[in-house]
C-alpha cells in the first residue's frame, strides 16, 4: 500500500491505491489525525511541535509491517498458491522507493527479484515490478501477474489500447510515465496466455506480502 509522510508530525501512514486511483496526481499530505477534515489545521498550528516532538522521522516508519521474506511466510498462508506477484512503493511519495516480483509455482518461489531508487514515485515503482515480472517469463509462459494497483491494470487493459492508436496521446493530457507504460504494454502483448490481474494489498494474501516484503527491503538490514 502507498505510504506518505504527514507534513504535521512528520510519521508515514498509508493510503489505499484505490483511493488514489480515484483522484489522479493528488499526493496526500496529511495522516488522519491530522487531516483538515478532522480539525488537523488546528492541530498544525496549535500541536504541532508538540507533536514532534513526540514522533521523529528517525522513529516514524510506514505503518505496514515491513516484515522479512521469512516472517511474511511463517505469519501468512491465505491467497492465491500460483503466479507472480508484484508491488512497489516510495516512502515519501515521490521519495526513494523500491520494487518486488516473485514468482510461484504451487507455493514454491521459482524466481524473485527486487530493487531500490533514489527518487521515484509509487506509481512508476508499481510499473517497474510489473515490468520485471514479464522479463522473467517466456512468451510462451500462461500465468496470472498480480498485482495491488488497480490503475496500473486499468492503464494496461482499458486505455493503453486506445492510447496506442491516438499515438500515444490522451485527451486530459500527458499520460504519466509514458515510457514505462509503452514498455509495460509491449511486454504484456508479448505474453499473450498471460492474464493481468489485481489483488488486494494487505489483506492477508501471502504472495502479495511477500512481494511487498521484497518491495520494501531497501529499508531493512535483513531481506
Amino acid at each position: 500500500m502507498p505510504s506518505f509522510e504527514c507534513q504535521v508530525c512528520r510519521a508515514a501512514f498509508d493510503v489505499p491505491q484505490k483511493a488514489l486511483d480515484k483522484y489522479p496526481g493528488w499526493t496526500p499530505k496529511f495522516c488522519r489525525e491530522h487531516s483538515p477534515k478532522k480539525g488537523g489545521a488546528a492541530k498544525a498550528s496549535g500541536g504541532g511541535a508538540r507533536a514532534r516532538t513526540r514522533t521523529t522521522k528517525r522513529d516514524a516508519g510506514p505503518r505496514e509491517e515491513h516484515l522479512t521474506r521469512a516472517q511474511v511466510l511463517e505469519r501468512y498462508a491465505d491467497g492465491p498458491a500460483d503466479g507472480v506477484f508484484t508491488d512497489g512503493s516510495s516512502v515519501p511519495n515521490p521519495g526513494p522507493g523500491g520494487w518486488g516480483v516473485v514468482w510461484v509455482r504451487g507455493g514454491e518461489v521459482r524466481a524473485e527479484r527486487h530493487g531500490h531508487e533514489a527518487r521515484t514515485t509509487n506509481n512508476r515503482m508499481e510499473l517497474r515490478a510489473l515490468i520485471a515480472a514479464f522479463e522473467l517469463l517466456p512468451e510462451d509462459a500462461e500465468e496470472v501477474v498480480w498485482t495491488d494497483s488497480r490503475l496500473c491494470v486499468d492503464t494496461i487493459t482499458k486505455w493503453a489500447p486506445g492510447w496506442e492508436k491516438r499515438g500515444w496521446k490522451r485527451k486530459g493530457g500527458e499520460i504519466a510515465n509514458l515510457e514505462l507504460v509503452q514498455e509495460l504494454y509491449a511486454l504484456a502483448r508479448a505474453h499473450p496466455r498471460c492474464a493481468l490481474r489485481w489483488i488486494e494489498a494487505h489483506a492477508g494474501n501471502r504472495w502479495n506480502e511477500y512481494a511487498d516484503s521484497l518491495a520494501t527491503a531497501w529499508l531493512r538490514d535483513e531481506l
